[in-house]
C-alpha cells in the first residue's frame, strides 16, 4: 500500500485507468463522467499551474469552496506537491476565514466564486501573508479590482490550468516525481473545528491518518470496484473527505449531488448509486418525505402502509434478536434470544414478504434500484429513524468519528451489525472507557470514550497546550463523548461530556459564544443552549428575578408569584425578543446558531448541582436534571 494519499491515487490509476471516478454536472444538470486517468492529468496540470504560482513545499493553501469536481482536483494537486490545505466551506464568516487563514499563514487561497474571494478582500488586514487568489468560477472585473487594490492577486482555475499545461509539457512527470518524495507522516490539511469562539482549532491530519482508514474500511463494507457513491455532505469537512479517499482506494466512483430532496431524489434515479454517506437528518428527511407522501394519500393506502410498517418493524426487531443484532450489556442470552424470536418469527415472516412487494419495495426504487447501504455520520442517528430504515430493509450503517480522528473510529459492520451501536474500534484502533479520575471501566459501564489509533491527529496547529489537553503522552485522544462497550465490544454513544453540540445535520456549534451572548441581557443570569443530535438549537435560561420583575412593574403585568410571572405571554414576549437581538447573523452567528426554543427555569444553578466548583456548567448533569423541560422544547 502507498504511504501517501497522492501515491496512492497514482497507483490507482496505473491499475484501472479506464473506470469512472468522477461524475459531475454539466450546465444542462446531466451528470459526465472523468475517468481515472482524466482526473490523474487534470489534478497534475493544475499542479503544474498551482507550482507556476509559487506554491512550495510544506505550505498551506487555503480552499474555500463546496463540492464540485474543481474540489478534489485541487486537493490532490496540493498534497501531492507536499503542501497541506486548510478547507472550509462556503457558509464560513468573513471572521473565521480572516482568522484561519491568518494562523495557518497561507500565501495562497483557492475560492469558489466572487462571494468567497469578496470574504477575503474584506479580511485581507487579518491575513498580510495573503497575496494570490485562484477562484474556481471566472472573477468579475469588479471583484479583480478590488482585490488588486487591497494588494492580492486574482486569477481563475481555467488560467491557472493553461499555465500549468505549457508547464507540464516541458516538465513531464514533474506532479508525479514531486508525489513520490511525500511521506506517511506529512500533514496533508488542517481542518479548523466549527464554532464562534472566535479562536478555532486547526486539526493537523497527516497522509497516515487518512491511509489507515482507505486500507481498513474494505473490511467493514463490501466495497467492488465500478461502485457509485452519491456525495451530499460538505466536501472539505473530514467525514466527506475520507469518503472520497476511500472511493479513490477501491475504484469506486463518485457523483456529486445536494442534500436537497428537490435535488437528491432525482440523482438517485440520475446516478442509481450503491452507497450514500450522509448525516441523520439527511436520512431523516427521507424518512419523513416518505411519510408525508403517505398522509397526502390518506385512506387504504395510509392505513396500508401503517399497518406494513408496524409488522415490518416487529419482525425486524425479532430477526435482530435471533441474530445476535441487539446490543448486549451483560443481560442477554443468545439461546433464551433465539428461542423467544423464534415463532414471532415464523409468524410475521408471510405479512414482511407482503409489505415488501407491496411498500417497501416501491421505496427502495426510489434510490435508484441498486442501494447496498447508506453510512451515518456526523451526530447520533434518532432510533425512529434507524429503526424505519432497519424495517423497510435499507440498510444504515452508523459511524462514530471526530475531525481529530480523520474522522472515523467505530462503523457498524455490513455482515453483522448491532442495532443501537456505531460497530467496534476499526482495526488497529483501541477504545476504553474511563472515568472522571481516568480510571478504565472496562465493558458495560457507561463513561467517557477514549480512543488510540493511526487515525488519531498529529495535534492542534500551533496550540500545543489545547493539544495536551486531550491527547496523552502515550497516544489515547479524549473524544469527550460518554458511552458504553457491550460485552462484544460495541459502542454505544449515550450523550457528551463536552461542550461542542453536533446537530442532526452534522454542524458543530460551540454554545459557550451563544450563552455568553444571551447572558448579556440584563435580564437573563444563567444560560444553557442545548441541541445535541437535534436539528435546532434551544436554551435553558435562568432570568434575573429583581429584573424581571422590575420590568413586569413598569409595564403593567400582573405579578401573583414569580413562577408563575414567568408563564406570563408578555414575558415570554420580552425573552424572545432578548433572544433574537442576541443571536443572530448581524451579531456574528450563523441561521444554524439562532435559538428556536426556550424554557424558562425559576431557580438559579447550584454550586454541586447545576455548576462544578469553578462555577463552570455541567451540561451532563443539566441535561438530566431537566430532560422533561428539554424534551418539550424539542417536541415536534
Amino acid at each position: 500500500m502507498a504511504g501517501t494519499l497522492a501515491t496512492m491515487f497514482m497507483e490507482r490509476v496505473k491499475a484501472r485507468p479506464e473506470l469512472v471516478m468522477q461524475y459531475s454536472k454539466d450546465g444542462d444538470g446531466r451528470f459526465r463522467p472523468t475517468t481515472y486517468a482524466e482526473l490523474l492529468e487534470h489534478v497534475a496540470t493544475f499542479a503544474a499551474g498551482l507550482l507556476e504560482l509559487g506554491l512550495r513545499r510544506g505550505e498551506r493553501i487555503g480552499l474555500i469552496a463546496d463540492n464540485r469536481r474543481e474540489w478534489l482536483i485541487s486537493d490532490l494537486a496540493i498534497i501531492g506537491l507536499g503542501a497541506a490545505d486548510v478547507p472550509r466551506g462556503c457558509d464560513a464568516t468573513d471572521q473565521e476565514l480572516a482568522y484561519i487563514l491568518s494562523w495557518s499563514e497561507c500565501a495562497m487561497a483557492i475560492v469558489e466564486n466572487d462571494r468567497q474571494l469578496a470574504k477575503l478582500i474584506a479580511g485581507k488586514r487579518e491575513m498580510p501573508l495573503l497575496t494570490t487568489i485562484v477562484s474556481f468560477d471566472p472573477p468579475s472585473e469588479g471583484a479583480v479590482a478590488e482585490a488588486k487594490a487591497a494588494g492580492v492577486a486574482v486569477t481563475d482555475f481555467e488560467a491557472v490550468y493553461a499555465r500549468g499545461r505549457a508547464r507540464r509539457s516541458a516538465r513531464p512527470g514533474e506532479y508525479e516525481a514531486e508525489a513520490a518524495k511525500g511521506e506517511a507522516s506529512d500533514v496533508a490539511t488542517v481542518i479548523y473545528t466549527s464554532g464562534t469562539t472566535g479562536e478555532p482549532k486547526g486539526v493537523m491530519l497527516s497522509h497516515r491518518n487518512f491511509m489507515h482508514q482507505v486500507e481498513v474500511l474494505p473490511e467493514i463494507i463490501d466495497l467492488k470496484p465500478g461502485q457509485i457513491w452519491l456525495s451530499v455532505l460538505p466536501v472539505w469537512h473530514s467525514f466527506e473527505r475520507i469518503v472520497q479517499y476511500a472511493i479513490i482506494g477501491v475504484h469506486n466512483s463518485i457523483a456529486y449531488s445536494k442534500p436537497i430532496g428537490a435535488v437528491m431524489l432525482p440523482d438517485f434515479q440520475a446516478i442509481r448509486p450503491h452507497w450514500m454517506a450522509s448525516v441523520p437528518r439527511i436520512w431523516e428527511s427521507v424518512k419523513d418525505g416518505v411519510y408525508k407522501s403517505i398522509r397526502q394519500a390518506g385512506g387504504a393506502k395510509k392505513a396500508l402502509f401503517g399497518f406494513f410498517v408496524a409488522t415490518g418493524e416487529s419482525f425486524a426487531y425479532f430477526k435482530n434478536m435471533m441474530l445476535g443484532r441487539l446490543p448486549d450489556f451483560g443481560n442477554r442470552s443468545r439461546i433464551l434470544d433465539a428461542a423467544v424470536a423464534a415463532v414471532p418469527l415464523i409468524l410475521l415472516a408471510p405479512l414482511r414478504g407482503l409489505g415488501e412487494l407491496l411498500v417497501f419495495k416501491k421505496i427502495k426504487t426510489k434510490l435508484g434500484g441498486r442501494f447496498k447501504a447508506g453510512i451515518s455520520g456526523g451526530g447520533a442517528m434518532p432510533a425512529s429513524v434507524d429503526i424505519f430504515f432497519d424495517t423497510i430493509g435499507v440498510q444504515i450503517l452508523e459511524g462514530y468519528g471526530l475531525t481529530e480522528t480523520a474522522p472515523v473510529i467505530g462503523l457498524r459492520p455490513q455482515r453483522k451489525p448491532v442495532m443501537g451501536t456505531v460497530g467496534p474500534a476499526i482495526r488497529g484502533t483501541e477504545f476504553r472507557i474511563v472515568d472522571e479520575a481516568g480510571a478504565d471501566l472496562g465493558r458495560c459501564r457507561k463513561g467517557v470514550v477514549h480512543v488510540r489509533g493511526p487515525q488519531v491527529m498529529l495535534g492542534y496547529y500551533k496550540k500545543p497546550e489545547l493539544t495536551a489537553k486531550v491527547l496523552s503522552d502515550d497516544g489515547w485522544l479524549n473524544t469527550g463523548d460518554l458511552g458504553m462497550l457491550t460485552r462484544q465490544g460495541f459502542l454505544k454513544l449515550t450523550g457528551r461530556a463536552k461542550d461542542t453540540i453536533v446537530l442532526r445535520g452534522g454542524e458543530n456549534v460551540e454554545p459557550l459564544p451563544i450563552e455568553q451572548r444571551i447572558c448579556d441581557s440584563a435580564y437573563v443570569k444563567q444560560a444553557v443552549v442545548l441541541g445535541q443530535d437535534q436539528r435546532f438549537l434551544a436554551t435553558l435560561i435562568v432570568p434575573d428575578q429583581d429584573a424581571v420583575v422590575a420590568w413586569a412593574k413598569d409595564n403593567n403585568v400582573p405579578i401573583v408569584d414569580y413562577e408563575a410571572l414567568l408563564a406570563q405571554p408578555e414575558v415570554r414576549e420580552l425573552f424572545d425578543y432578548e433572544i433574537g437581538q442576541a443571536v443572530n447573523q448581524k451579531t456574528g452567528f450563523k441561521s444554524f446558531e439562532r435559538i428556536f426554543r426556550f424554557e424558562l427555569l425559576p431557580e438559579p444553578f447550584e454550586v454541586g448541582r447545576e455548576l462544578s466548583a469553578k462555577q463552570e456548567i455541567k451540561r451532563h448533569v443539566v441535561a438530566e436534571l431537566y430532560k422533561q423541560r428539554i424534551a418539550r422544547m424539542f417536541r415536534d
